[in-house]
Order: C-alpha cells, then structure tokens, then sequence
C-alpha cells in the first residue's frame, strides 16, 4: 500500500514543449483517481478471492472470483505510484535546506498516525501475536518470517517495504546525480526478478514454494524503482508530448512483449519459475503506461477522464482504508461464525453480502480517521516542516 504524499505536494516544473499545462503541476488529481483505483482492487481481493474456498460455487461463480486476483496488483500499483511521487519530490528538494528533517518529519506526520493506531488495535484484540505486532513497530512485518513468526497481519508487509525504500532512497537522491539514480534503479529493476528466482528455487528446495518469500524487500523493489524512472525520466529528459507518448507506447509494448514471450513458459503462475521471477513484471510496465497516460489526459481539456470523483475519494482515504479493512473483514467473519447464518445463504449471495457491508462500513471510518485523526497531523506539516 502507498502512502505516497498527495498530489498537491509536488513541486511545479516548468512546462514542458508544446503543452499547455506541464505533466508535473502543483495540483493532479488523476493521481488521487490512480490511489482509488489501487485500493478498490485490494478491496476486491480481498473480499471476493483471498481466502476463499472456490469450491463451493458453480463453475461461472468461479471464473468471476478468479478475476477478483487482479485486485492484488492494486498493492503493485501502490509500489509503481509511490516510486514515482517520492523520487520526484527528493529530486525537487535535493539543494533545498532541511533535505532530511523536513522529508521524514513530513513521512512521519503521515504515515505514523493511523499505523499507529491499527498495531494498537491488533495489541488490545489480540488479533496478532505479541512477537508480530514488536517486529511490526520496527517496519520488519514483512521480514517476520526470517524471525520464525508468520505474517499475522498481512497488508503489513508493503508499509514495510516502502519505509525501507524511505530510509534508503533519500540517501542515493542526495549523494547522486539523476544519470547515476537511473543506473541504480535500472539495477534493481533487473536485480528484483533475480532474487525473486532464486529464492523460489531455496523455497523449492525445501519442498515447498512460498509466496511469502515475494514480500521481503529485495523481492519487492521493482515497481517502486520503476516509478523512480518514470519521475527522473520526466525531470531529466523534458520531452514533449509526442515523445512522450511514443516513450509510453515503447513500455506498454514492452510488457505485451514480456507477457507474449512468458505465458508459453508459465509467467501467469508464480509456481513455475518464470512466473514466480516475472509475474510482475509486465504489471509494473503496464502501471507506469498508466500513470504516464493519466498525467498526459490530466493536463489537457480531457482531464475530466482521469480526474473521476469517486476514485478520487477512495484515493483521499487509501490509507486508512488499506490499514483498517482486513480488521473489519475479520469482525464480520466472527460475527457471521457466531451466529451461523451463513448455513442458510447461498454462499455467492453471502459473499457479496459480506463485501458490501465491509465496504460501507470501512470506507465510512476510513473518512472519519482521515477528518478527525490523521488530519490533525498532517497540519503540523506547515509548521513543523515548511
């Protein structure tokens, strides 16, 4: 899950040739619409495919839940964003002063409110164990597994990835130019799918392949590197519109190619060994095509196309909403297992009971935590770090 800053914190460029409006304004709100639509696929998911047990519908029910696994790459897209904010934001303020302090106390304001409160609540319901919700508290939820201890909560794991990726990133945008930031992440883009391989080989190995293992944060750098791209590739280069739009078309065809090439050898399932190194891969070329297109519609008179209200909300509560919708999926559970209504439903109607209720449950306190929790810090934002 991306807990990127809001589009209104990215610096003004100057605009680019042959344009209007410049692709990078103070203000882009398809961004938002982007975050709306990543966070109702992880809804998706995991209210209409993780967990379930597919066996009990009919073979159309079955074909249509199998889709809802796409809306695990909402977390992908999250990655690919948030690559692409953060980069562009450390590359704006690298010669400004208070480089460090004002980006971490601004990430902190951020993101540590509503974290804070979710491991209180896993803590007071004891719905995950002590040793998880310690390792949390130091961002190693994803790692848990190197410590024995499974991943109990798991949208936990891509917070972890990102603060990682927080800690270090700075660092390399400071210390080096944007020719040597491209290199870098060039590395990591080529180096992900590699540790992604190699690790399914140990896991193999041992008898068994575990998805676990994609979550550790060397498996997982890609896509926020490929955002680091796109935001340096804009900065740098300056292209117009055209270029631009024929640079977008390269990576879409791109990952068309890549997917071409990798179904005959079994890229769609991660229990092949190409598919477990390069599942991914052609989503996070796809992301970057579509973050890329959006920013091209959202500068020009058919911004009305990107800049959709309704995801635009969903976007404005992603983040309490990805925290807090797991917790409340697992009250219903307890709720329906201690009554047993669920014997008398058809399971199809009940599933679809069970996502709408969530749903209009969760996003409402997502709103509230926005208004009334995490909006108290995010003012200090002005006044701590201008």
């Amino acid at each position: 899950m991306s807990v990127v800053p809001r589009s209104g914190n990215v610096a003004v460029e100057p605009s680019l040739q042959d344009q209007a409006e410049p692709l990078l304004r103070s203000e882009m709100p398809e961004l938002d619409s982007i975050r709306g639509v990543a966070i109702l696929g992880v809804l998706l998911y995991h209210g209409l495919y993780w967990g379930l047990d597919l066996s009990k519908f009919s073979r159309l029910e079955r074909a249509v839940l199998s889709c809802m696994w796409l809306g695990r790459l909402g977390v992908n897209l999250f990655f690919v964003l948030s690559g692409f904010l953060i980069t562009g934001l450390l590359i704006d303020a690298r010669n400004k002063p208070r480089y460090y302090s004002r980006f971490y106390i601004r990430r902190g304001l951020r993101i540590l409110p509503a974290y804070s409160l979710t491991i209180l609540i896993l803590l007071v319901t004891r719905y995950a164990p002590l040793k998880f919700i310690v390792l949390s508290v130091l961002y190693l939820s994803n790692l848990t597994p190197l410590f024995g201890v499974a991943i109990a909560y798991p949208v936990l794991w891509s917070l972890a990835v990102e603060e990682h990726f927080y800690l270090l990133w700075p660092l390399a945008v400071r210390r080096w130019a944007n020719g040597m930031l491209l290199l870098l992440l060039a590395f990591v883009i080529l180096f992900s799918p590699a540790s992604r391989l190699i690790s399914f080989y140990l896991a193999r190995s041992n008898g068994f392949v575990s998805y676990v293992c994609n979550d550790y944060t060397w498996n997982a750098l890609d896509g926020l590197a490929c955002g680091g791209v796109l935001a340096i590739f804009i900065r740098q280069l300056k292209p117009s519109r055209a270029v631009f739009q024929k640079a977008l078309i390269v990576v879409f065809g791109t990952a068309l190619t890549v997917w071409g090439i990798g179904i005959p050898f079994g890229i769609i399932t991660r229990q092949e060994a190409v598919g477990a190194a390069l599942q991914v891969t052609p989503w996070h070329l796809l992301f970057v095509a579509l973050i890329g297109v959006c920013l091209l519609v959202g500068s020009s008179p058919q911004k009305r196309f990107v800049q959709v209200k309704s995801f635009q909300f969903l976007g404005e509560v992603s983040y309490g909403l990805y925290l807090y919708h797991l917790l409340i999926f697992a009250l219903f559970d307890h709720f329906v297992r201690s009554t047993g209504i669920s014997s008398t439903i058809d399971p199809i109607f009940m599933l679809l009971i069970r996502f709408l209720i969530v749903s209009a449950i969760a996003i409402p306190a997502s709103l509230l935590s926005r208004r009334l929790f995490e909006d108290r810090f995010l003012n200090l934002k002005t006044r701590l770090a201008p």
